[in-house]
C-alpha cells in the first residue's frame, strides 16, 4: 500500500487485472512509458490505479498502430491524442492506396499470365507518379504534333489537353488499361500511325480555313451513319452507297479511305477506349459509326 493508503499492485496482479502479459508490461515499463508508482522492499515494481488507467491508454494507442515514441509524447502531453490520430489517418490512407495499387498490379499480372520481366514492368508503370504518367503522354503528343502548324486548331487543342489521370486507388481494370495504354504510347508504330493521321488533317486544310471543320465532319458522319445502322443497312450493301454520297460527294474515295483508315482504325479506337477507362470517363461514342464508313469504303475500293 502507498503512503497515502492507495493500494499498490505487483506486475503480476496488474497483468491479471488488465489481461496483458507480465512480459509486455515489463517491456513497456523498461521503455519508460509506464513508470512504477513505487518499489517493494525487495526492489520489485509496484503500480497503482493510475498506472492501470495509463496502461489501458497505452494498450489502446498501441492497438491503433502508434509506436512507443509517439505513445510517450502523448503521455507526456507533448501531443494530443487527436493530433496523433490525424497523423495516423493520413499514414493509413497512404498505406491503403499503396495496398490497392499492389492488389491491382497482382490482379493484372495474374490475368495476363505475366512472367517476371513483364511483372516488373507492370509494377513500375502502375507506380509512376501522376507527373511521370503525364510526361509519357506529353512526349507522345509532342511527337504527334511537331511541325504540323496547319492542323485544325480544335483538333490540336484536343490532343494537347489529353491527360492520363489514373486514380490513386485504381481498380485492376484501370491498371490493366493504363499498362496497355503506356505500352501503346511508347510504341513507335502507333506513334507513327497517329502522326500520319494528324499529317492528313494538316495537309487537307486550306489556308485561312476556320477551325472546327474536322469536328463538324465527325458530327455529320454520325448524323448520317447512325440512322443507317439503325435501319439495318450493311456497309457492304447497296443502301450504303447513298450514305457515302451524302457524306463525301464527289471526293476521291481512295483518298478518303486512306485518311479514314489512318484516323479511325482498331488501334486508334482502342487508344480512346483505354483513355476513357484510365480517366474514369464514359466510353467514347460512335466508334461503330466510323468503323461502318471504313468498311463501306473498303467494300467499294476495288470496284
Amino acid at each position: 500500500m502507498n503512503d497515502d493508503g492507495t493500494r499498490l499492485f505487483t506486475i503480476g496482479e496488474l497483468a491479471g487485472a488488465t489481461g496483458l502479459s507480465v512480459r509486455t508490461i515489463r517491456f513497456w515499463s523498461d521503455e519508460g512509458v509506464l513508470a512504477p508508482a513505487a518499489r517493494s522492499p525487495g526492489g520489485y515494481r509496484l503500480y497503482d490505479t493510475a498506472s492501470a488507467a495509463r496502461l489501458e491508454l497505452i494498450r489502446t494507442l498501441r492497438e491503433l498502430g502508434l509506436g512507443l515514441e509517439e505513445v510517450r509524447t502523448v503521455l507526456a502531453g507533448e501531443r494530443t491524442v487527436a493530433e496523433v490520430a490525424a497523423t495516423h489517418v493520413a499514414a493509413l490512407d497512404a498505406r491503403i492506396r499503396a495496398l490497392k495499387v499492389t492488389r491491382a498490379v497482382l490482379s493484372t499480372v495474374a490475368r495476363r499470365g505475366a512472367e517476371a520481366e513483364e511483372m516488373t514492368l507492370v509494377n513500375k508503370l502502375a507506380r509512376l507518379s501522376a507527373a511521370e504518367r503525364q510526361r509519357i503522354m506529353e512526349e507522345f503528343v509532342a511527337e504527334t504534333l511537331h511541325g504540323l502548324d496547319t492542323v485544325d486548331p480544335d483538333i490540336r487543342e484536343r490532343i494537347r489537353r489529353t491527360a492520363v489521370d489514373l486514380a490513386e486507388d485504381p481498380t485492376p481494370e484501370e491498371v490493366d488499361a493504363w499498362v496497355e495504354l503506356a505500352e501503346m504510347l511508347q510504341d513507335p508504330q502507333f506513334r507513327a500511325q497517329m502522326r500520319r493521321a494528324v499529317e492528313f488533317n494538316a495537309a487537307g486544310r486550306r489556308p485561312g480555313e476556320p477551325g472546327g471543320r474536322s469536328l463538324w465532319f465527325a458530327k455529320r458522319l454520325v448524323e448520317l451513319v447512325a440512322p443507317a445502322r439503325e435501319r439495318g443497312i450493311e456497309p457492304t450493301g447497296p443502301g450504303a452507297e447513298q450514305v457515302l454520297d451524302d457524306l463525301f460527294g464527289d471526293a476521291d474515295r481512295a483518298d478518303v479511305l486512306e485518311r479514314m483508315t489512318a484516323g479511325f482504325d482498331e488501334r486508334v479506337a482502342r487508344y480512346r477506349e483505354l483513355l476513357a477507362v484510365v480517366n474514369r470517363q464514359p466510353a467514347p461514342p460512335h466508334a461503330e459509326d466510323f468503323a461502318w464508313v471504313v468498311a463501306a469504303l473498303r467494300a467499294r475500293a476495288g470496284r
